[in-house]
């Protein structure tokens, strides 16, 4: 079976276990002088692995960037409101689509019943967020590293029984869906803290806790839910292969928040996406799309692009049938091509695409900035002698500004150059690349996954020994 008719089984297989999703269907309405903006949006196709509480800074961003009439964004809002327990949110939602109109008696009483679930699910676990406030439990909490050990000590000592983590859970997931995501992620912190992997609840807690962890903005903790369940997810073993392809999927998309927040994400984007090959196998089958966000951390990425590039350049040429946006087509014109006329063009098309995209509006002046840089050193290995005003053309600038920002690139040795004002000039120095030194290139990344496999490898031995010990005191 091929890749393209792998890919349309297993989306189909994907839309009857895949969370609903209302936005296809609320922002058909566009503007047709903003439809050129709106052609390239990705909310539709993202959120159909997004989580609801997600989607919502999405949709506040486009609301801001106006690509979509506000009622279209009012009732797609409101549709997924009506799936969580946020009802004053909805109720405000609701006042500003229709004005002139009452609240919904539905909506009234949904609040009705939520208030008494809460308090309700508050009395079910009272006594274990009592036993959590005890200083006792406390010490004993920050001091274990076994959650065996803390599970038995607190059901020797404190009456925690197996049925207070079911409520626990629940009323964690409760309060996620009021809104309350720091209540949530302590929860699920002490959740995760006291039931095994093999818990029913385990996968969906570490799901959690990480929207939680996203939706507050702590970077940090979020990267660390991310990695924590990223090694869950590839170390067990599904039902199905589809399940495991679903739950990489969604790490990915979940990812993206992460990712282009966190100082270190624009290294970890590529070495997840593009040099992992289940993930990048993930990309491949379900959301070709996620090349938009893997291209542009490898163009503002400023270590080992150009390794990157060489890999990257083979995923964008195989799935261009399926997926094309103006970054992977400026990296086809510029490294398959060598059309610099339209890569220059794919480049102003590249900036509308950045400043209406929710994760990459951020490091739009670092794109266009590294952008101009790979066209530029594209065009010297062919040119010796380059005319300053034909250069100002190919990366969309003035002449002063070209001559400005070649003269700051010489300056920082950032390229072997000079410039001959009298005629417009910039001349080339010859650059011959010592084997020695394509012998560093080419080994970079290697040095990198090789670190990585021998950490990996550590990791499981240090699993197998530690059940290996377990088994060996256990008495039968």
């Amino acid at each position: 079976m091929c890749k393209r008719q792998r890919r349309k089984l297993n989306l189909a297989a994907h839309t009857e276990t895949s969370r609903s999703w209302p936005l296809q269907r609320n922002l058909a309405t566009v503007d047709q002088s903003l439809l050129k903006m709106a052609e390239h949006d990705l909310t539709s196709k993202l959120g159909n692995y997004l989580d609801q509480h997600l989607v919502f800074p999405l949709f506040e961003f486009l609301a801001v960037q106006g690509i979509y009439k506000e009622n279209e964004l009012l009732r797609a809002k409101l549709d997924l409101l009506s799936k969580t327990n946020m009802v004053d949110f909805a109720m405000d939602v609701h006042k500003n689509l229709y004005p002139d109109q009452e609240i919904p008696p539905t909506l009234k009483d949904k609040r009705t019943v939520v208030v008494e679930q809460l308090k309700k699910m508050q009395a079910e676990t009272e006594p274990i967020l009592a036993m959590f406030m005890n200083p006792e439990v406390t010490r004993q909490i920050q001091s274990s590293r076994d959650s065996r050990q803390l599970l038995d000590y607190l059901t020797k000592n404190h009456g925690l029984k197996p049925e207070m983590l079911d409520k626990l859970y629940l009323f964690a997931k409760f309060q996620y869906e009021c809104g309350n995501y720091s209540g949530a992620a302590e929860y699920l912190h002490f959740h995760r803290f006291l039931v095994t992997p093999n818990d029913k609840n385990y996968l969906n807690g570490l799901w959690g806790k990480l929207a939680s962890e996203i939706l507050m903005q702590n970077w940090d903790t979020a990267l660390e839910d991310l990695n924590r369940l990223k090694e869950y997810i590839d170390s067990n073993t599904f039902n199905t292969p589809l399940q495991a392809l679903q739950q990489r999927t969604w790490l990915i998309h979940w990812s993206l928040f992460i990712f282009f927040n966190h100082a270190k994400g624009r290294d970890l984007i590529v070495e997840m996406l593009l040099y992992q090959n289940q993930y990048l196998n993930a990309i491949e089958t379900m959301c070709p799309h996620i090349l938009r966000y893997l291209t542009t951390a490898v163009i503002i990425n400023k270590q080992n692009r150009r390794t990157m590039l060489k890999d990257l350049v083979k995923v964008i040429q195989q799935e261009s049938y399926a997926y094309r946006d103006p970054i992977t087509e400026f990296i086809e014109h510029l490294y398959v091509n060598f059309d610099f006329d339209a890569a220059q063009q794919k480049l102003r098309q590249c900036k509308d695409v950045l400043l209406n995209d929710f994760f990459l509006v951020a490091v739009l002046d670092d794109f266009i900035e590294n952008a101009r840089l790979m066209i530029f050193e594209t065009f010297c290995r062919i040119h010796q002698c380059i005319s300053i005003k034909m250069l100002a053309e190919k990366l969309n600038m003035t002449a002063e500004d070209a001559e400005r920002w070649i003269v700051n690139l010489i300056r920082n040795a950032r390229l072997d150059a000079k410039i001959d004002s009298q005629q417009g000039h910039v001349v080339m120095a010859t650059q011959t690349v010592s084997p020695y030194q394509q012998l560093i290139e080419k080994t970079k990344m290697l040095s990198v996954r090789s670190q990585k496999l021998a950490a990996d490898i550590e990791k499981k031995l240090n699993v197998r020994n530690a059940d290996a010990s377990q088994w060996g005191n256990n008495d039968f």
